[in-house]
C-alpha cells in the first residue's frame, strides 16, 4: 500500500473509562498491528492521530490508546492496551502474531520497557518496537531501563528490532537520550536504527507545541508535515521487515 490509501478510524473502549482510536486501511485483513502510546498528559490519543493515519496507509493497524500519565493507573492501562490488541488483532483487521510497539516521549519509554522486559506480558514481545523523542529513563513500568536486560530474550538471543526517532532541536528531551540508548543497544538488538531529524519534540511527531493550550496540536506546517510523513515511512518500514 501507499500514503495515500484511505483509512478509518474507530474508537473502542477497551478498560474502565478508557478508549482508545483504531486508524486501519479500508477493508484491512491480516495486516501488521502498531500499538502506539502517547507521552505524558492524560488521554492525549487525538495528538498522535495525524501519524497513526499515515502509517495506517502504510498497510498497518494502529491502535492508540488514551492512558493517565500521571496515576499509578497508568502502568495497568498501558498493558490492558497490550492485552486487547493481542486479544482484538483480528477482528480489527490485524494479526496478532505481527504486533510491533511504538511510543512518543514517555510512552517511548513505556514502549522501550515492555519490549525488552518480557516479563511484563508474561513472556511476551512485540515483533519490533520504535521509540521517538524518548529518554529511556524514567516510565511507568520503572526507573532504569537497563536493569536486568542482556542478551539472550527472543529469536536468536537478540532483542525485537528498533528504530529510534529523534529531533536534534529538542530541548524537552535532548537527543543525547536516544544516542546514548542506541549505543547501549545496538549489540542487543537484532537490528537497530537511530533516526536523527532537524525538528523538535512536537515535529517529531508532526506536531506543534501550543504553550496557551499546554499541548501538541496538529499542524500544516509543510516542514514537520514532512518530518511526520518520514517518520510514518520509517515505522511502517521497521515493522514490515520485522519476522512474524
Amino acid at each position: 500500500m501507499n500514503p495515500g490509501t484511505p483509512t478509518v478510524t474507530t474508537t473502542v473502549r477497551y478498560a474502565p473509562g478508557k478508549v482508545l482510536d483504531v486508524h486501519a486501511p479500508v477493508g484491512a485483513d491480516g495486516m501488521p498491528v502498531v500499538l502506539l502510546w502517547h507521552g505524558s498528559g492524560v488521554d492525549e490519543r487525538d495528538v498522535l492521530a495525524p501519524l497513526a493515519r499515515e502509517v495506517a496507509a502504510h498497510g498497518m493497524v494502529v491502535v492508540v490508546p488514551d492512558w493517565q500519565s500521571d496515576g499509578v493507573e497508568g502502568a495497568a492501562q498501558l498493558l490492558a492496551s497490550v492485552t486487547f490488541a493481542r486479544r482484538e488483532a483480528h477482528g480489527l483487521g490485524g494479526d496478532a502474531d505481527r504486533i510491533a510497539l511504538a511510543g512518543w516521549s514517555l510512552g517511548a519509554n513505556a514502549a522501550a520497557w515492555v519490549a525488552l522486559h518480557p516479563a511484563l506480558v508474561d513472556g511476551w514481545a512485540p515483533v519490533a518496537w520504535a521509540g521517538l523523542a524518548g529518554s529511556y529513563d524514567e516510565s511507568p513500568f520503572g526507573d532504569d531501563l537497563f536493569t536486568g536486560v542482556g542478551t539472550g530474550a527472543g529469536e536468536h538471543g537478540r532483542w525485537p528490532p528498533a528504530l529510534l526517532a529523534h529531533g536534534t532541536r529538542d530541548t524537552v528531551v535532548p537527543v543525547a537520550h536516544s544516542k546514548e540508548a542506541s549505543d547501549r543497544l545496538v549489540g542487543l538488538a537484532r537490528s537497530l536504527r537511530l533516526l536523527q531529524l532537524a525538528t523538535d519534540h512536537a515535529g517529531v511527531v508532526g506536531t506543534e507545541y501550543d504553550p496557551w493550550r499546554r499541548r501538541c496540536v496538529p499542524t500544516t506546517d509543510p516542514s514537520r508535515e514532512a518530518t511526520r510523513a518520514r517518520v510514518a515511512t520509517e515505522v511502517a518500514a521497521l515493522v514490515a521487515g520485522a519476522p512474524g
